[in-house]
């Protein structure tokens, strides 16, 4: 058996999802690859768009997406929008009230509310675009200015996203619909069913087939998180490498644990993590609270210097690439709605690997010869009590 046939074997078994295809995944990096790509498959879409984003705040490209999707709807398309009841609360009144107006169909996940409580706590942290469930996209990007530009300074955040074809958009867009029919109306807008997965054309001779594995996580919800069990397994089926570029890096103590251990057998932990700019910097405090010790155990840490990398991107052994929203904190764990692809594939994994070597030319590693060891009581006192009080919020 090959190793890429054991390693799907093992996350099926271990996750209980079968791995689907796709007949393309293309990584887009940064702003100036994602947005013209989105754009394009919303402005070619003939039937139906679905997109579901926790992020929508201000911008060129807000406005510039929120033309796509109206003109799309304007033309007869069928277009539905799910935006996170938190993380679109930035969003210019105007640009929603665009949405509202229009052919669009607009819901809000879990809008805030004193009767409601309970649920603020419980988001939807997908990013999910499928036009005519053929072309899907997913991965870390929010609608907003942070994310326009190629990472070139600090106000143009380091992003990774995905733009794929096949089967896979179908699972996605079923993906958009579980949280769909969770979120009332908030436009008049009634376009019907819409076009459905038969509807599709299906791509009889692809050029190659990738397998993927998409795993839903419900946060807080019956059916489960298995993005919990999935930060586990990466570090737990590797036998060489695992590299991980995380913008929030606040594990529980035992996935810690798990990530120690595979140091510990061998297995080369590359962990890339933010410097000076992070957007939430009580969440790089909580997470510098485990760097000595994961540092002892032979853990390699890089800080990115240019700019906040929001990239969420782990690979392992040259084969497998685990993408999409979720980030190595016990949020994305515990709490939020995630989207993740397990892409088991060894030219979208070098293509990763690639990127990745590209960070660290940009990045300083952290280590026992570095200033880290010798920082002051005021830092570590902070790390301590942030990791400890905060860190399930984190």
């Amino acid at each position: 058996m090959s190793a890429e046939s054991s390693l799907k074997r093992r996350l099926a078994e271990a996750l209980g999802v079968p791995f689907t295809t796709a007949t393309d995944v293309r990584p887009l990096r940064n702003g100036t690859e994602i947005f013209p790509a989105m754009l394009g498959a919303i402005a070619s879409a003939e039937r139906s768009i679905e997109f579901e984003t926790f992020i929508y705040w201000s911008g060129d490209i807000a406005e510039r997406m929120c033309d796509a999707l109206v003109d799309a709807a304007d033309r007869g398309v069928l277009v539905r929008v799910l935006l996170d009841g938190v993380g679109s609360l930035p969003m210019p009144g105007p640009l929603l009230e665009r949405l509202r107006d229009s052919r669009v169909e607009l819901r809000r996940f879990r809008q805030p509310g004193l009767l409601r409580l309970r649920s603020i706590d419980q988001r939807t942290h997908r990013k999910i675009l499928v036009c005519d469930a053929r072309v899907a996209f997913t991965g870390g990007v929010g609608i907003a200015e942070e994310w326009e530009g190629d990472a070139r300074s600090p106000s143009e955040w380091r992003e990774t996203h995905f733009r794929m074809t096949g089967s896979v958009a179908r699972i996605l867009r079923g993906a958009f619909y579980a949280n769909w029919e969770l979120a009332p109306p908030a436009s008049a807008f009634h376009g019907g069913a819409g076009a459905t997965d038969a509807d599709a054309p299906v791509d009889e001779t692809p050029e190659r087939s990738i397998d993927v594995q998409v795993i839903q996580s419900f946060g807080g919800r019956p059916e489960g998180p298995p993005a919990q069990a999935l930060q586990h397994l990466v570090f737990a089926f590797a036998e060489e490498r695992v590299r991980a570029m995380t913008p929030y890096f606040v594990p529980s103590e035992a996935l810690v644990d798990e990530i120690v251990q595979a140091s510990q057998r061998g297995v080369e932990v590359e962990l890339l993590v933010p410097g000076p700019h992070i957007d939430h910097r009580l969440s790089l405090l909580a997470g510098q609270d485990l760097w000595t010790h994961l540092l002892n155990a032979g853990v390699t840490i890089h800080q990115y210097q240019p700019t906040f990398p929001h990239a969420k991107v782990v690979t392992v052994d040259g084969i497998l690439s685990t993408v999409g929203s979720m980030n190595l904190n016990r949020r994305s764990a515990r709490k939020d709605d995630e989207i993740v692809l397990n892409i088991v594939d060894r030219e979208v994994t070098a293509a990763l690997d690639a990127d990745f070597d590209r960070d660290l030319e940009s990045s300083v590693r952290v280590d026992r010869d570095s200033d880290w060891p010798r920082r002051g009581t005021m830092q570590r006192a902070a790390e301590w009590w942030t990791r400890r009080v905060l860190g399930a919020e984190l």
